[in-house]
This record gives C-alpha cells, structure tokens and sequence, in this order.
C-alpha cells in the first residue's frame, strides 16, 4: 500500500487549528484586496500560551507590542559614534556630559539597563521598523504580499519572538 505524503510546513512554522486556517484565510483576502499600502493592514500575533490567535492593524503593532527603543536613545546613540570615531570611552563619556547632561546620560543608562534586566524578547525599534518595511516593500516592487506573524515569546522566559512570512 503507498504511504501518504503529509503535506509540509516550512520550519520552526507553527502549525494551526482548523479555525485558525479560515481566520489566516481572511486576513490574507484582506491583503490581497488592499489596491494600496494603508495602516489598516492585519499583522498577526499567536499567543503560544493561550494558543490565541490575532491581527492587529499594522499602525496599532507599536502601541499593542511596543519596540524597545531605549538602546536608541540620542545620548547612546552619540556615545557610540564617538567611540566608533575611534574616542577612548572616558572622552565620549565626557562629550555625552556636555552635549546631553550628566543626568541625561545616567537616565538613558538606567533606561537601557532596566529594559535589559526585564528582557524585550529582541523586540527593539530596530526590529519593528524592519517588519514595517518588509510588509511594505511589495506595494512598491509589485512581489508576492505576505501575511507577518508574529509568535510571541512567553512571558519570563528568555526567548525571542519570531516572525514568520505566511504566502497566501
């Protein structure tokens, strides 16, 4: 007798119920049917704890899964440039004093380090504006328009959320 072949799923891509297949289905008519780019657009996040499945308008993502920015901040941001300028770290420290304040300096320090300590699961700025101008980038090259989902790292755990590409 021939063994049936399973149908495959990429990689590290989570596997879903049969409702969330049709709710994955809407959401990619939804995108398929945008004439244009537009804040509306559905990111889809998977609450693996829950086994919640979700979109959120692609202009609510910042509000609803902020991007830790606080490696972005100005006075860090400068400090690093001075020492890639080749300045020894007391100098660009000094510099950073004067442009920005001691106390400037110490809070976007103390900022950076908090966000450390409680873990932002790697989703920084950097991160999110990347995924914004990924989902963006078909309406401008005419290539496939692709589904974000994001699997949301658990809580108190030191991993990181994954964001995976769902082709309609």
């Amino acid at each position: 007798m021939p063994q049936r072949l399973r149908p495959t799923r990429p990689p590290g891509q989570p596997q879903f119920t049969g409702r969330q297949t049709d709710q994955l289905r809407q959401w990619h008519q939804l995108l398929g049917a945008a004439r244009q780019w537009h804040g509306q657009l559905p990111v889809v996040l998977l609450d693996r704890c829950w086994l919640q499945l979700r979109a959120v308008a692609v202009e609510d993502l910042a509000r609803v899964l902020p991007p830790d920015s606080s490696a972005d901040a100005p006075e860090l941001v400068r400090y690093r440039d001075l020492i890639e300028a080749g300045e020894p770290s007391w100098a660009a420290q000094i510099q950073c004093w004067q442009d920005f304040g001691a106390a400037a300096c110490q809070q976007a320090l103390q900022r950076f380090w908090d966000q450390q300590e409680r873990g932002n699961h790697d989703w920084t700025l950097t991160t999110y504006l990347q995924l914004v101008e990924s989902y963006r980038e078909p309406w401008t090259n005419g290539k496939t328009r692709r589904l974000p989902l994001l699997v949301l790292a658990r809580a108190n755990q030191a991993e990181s959320h994954r964001l995976h590409w769902l082709d309609p």
